[in-house]
């Protein structure tokens, strides 16, 4: 087994030991039955199926189109093959993750992620299954791959997963560290450059009243960072009272993971348009 999947699978166990020691695994706050086997699914399929499907038909169609790139990129410095990633796999996500928040069809994808009533690591795979098979970030790593970078994605994406999986788990670790005054310029600078509990979780909150949720914004997945380029940050220290957007239309266990094969009716589908303006903003 590739070390770097021992340390994705040492990062899930050892979050997913603290939550069930301190905030009940698999027993959330307000969770349905159908929960499970949403998160159950969607990760499965993703991390099983779809991620290395992606990445192989990424490369061998680079290898019809470019053959003369294969490995091309293999000596370069491993700070700008790092930076590469970041660009094309995490600020593609951040755009297609807010274009999730502005498009109709495309929050019908993503709208599973948003269904949950509560954090933890079972979000951070939880989407519709047609939402990864279209995410550009895995395409697109899958071309710097075949480009001779796949040495990097490895430790790439086992730091992406540390800090996407800590932002997403109810065990917020950064908030006895915003306790610690003299912490707090340090702070400043970490929120500003990776996801963290109190960041994300307000793109998750229920009520857009409450003074900590921010679902029209905080889009940052590893680099946080791209929400305050592109102005869509809030930076509260706090977390939501409550999790899953409020007036979210009801969907099906079939909705949300293969919407569109599992349509809505047209009243739900009216509701959802409503619903995907106002978490959007537009």
């Amino acid at each position: 087994m590739p070390s770097s999947t021992i340390a994705i699978l040492l990062i899930y166990f050892s979050y997913g030991v603290l939550e069930f020691f301190r905030s009940d695994l698999f027993g959330k706050n307000e969770q349905t039955r159908d929960d499970g086997i949403i998160e159950f699914v969607s990760t499965t399929v993703l991390l099983l199926a779809t991620q290395p499907a992606i990445l192989f038909t990424s490369g061998a169609l680079a290898s019809v189109i470019a053959p003369e790139m294969k490995n091309a990129l293999a000596g370069i410095n491993i700070f700008a093959a790092i930076a590469l990633f970041l660009v094309f796999d995490d600020l593609a996500q951040y755009l297609w993750h807010r274009a999730s928040h502005s498009t109709k069809w495309l929050y019908n994808l993503h709208r599973a992620h948003h269904n949950a009533r509560y954090m933890s690591i079972r979000l951070v795979y939880r989407n519709n299954i047609f939402y990864y098979m279209m995410m550009p970030g895995i395409w697109l790593s899958g071309v710097l791959i075949y480009m001779g970078l796949g040495w990097v994605y490895a430790g790439y994406i086992v730091v992406k997963l540390l800090v996407i999986t800590g932002a997403h788990s109810d065990v917020a670790w950064d908030k006895p560290l915003y306790a610690v005054k003299w912490l707090s310029p340090v702070m400043w600078v970490v929120e500003r450059t990776i996801s963290t509990p109190a960041t994300h979780h307000a793109h998750h909150g229920r009520h857009l009243e409450d003074p900590a949720t921010h679902y029209k914004g905080n889009y940052g997945n590893l680099l946080f960072f791209w929400d305050v380029l592109f102005g869509t940050a809030k930076f509260t220290r706090t977390y939501p009272q409550s999790y899953g957007v409020e007036n979210l239309p009801k969907a099906t266990l079939g909705q949300q993971l293969m919407w569109p094969l599992f349509p809505e009716g047209k009243e739900v589908e009216g509701e959802g348009a409503a619903q995907a303006r106002e978490v959007s903003g537009s």
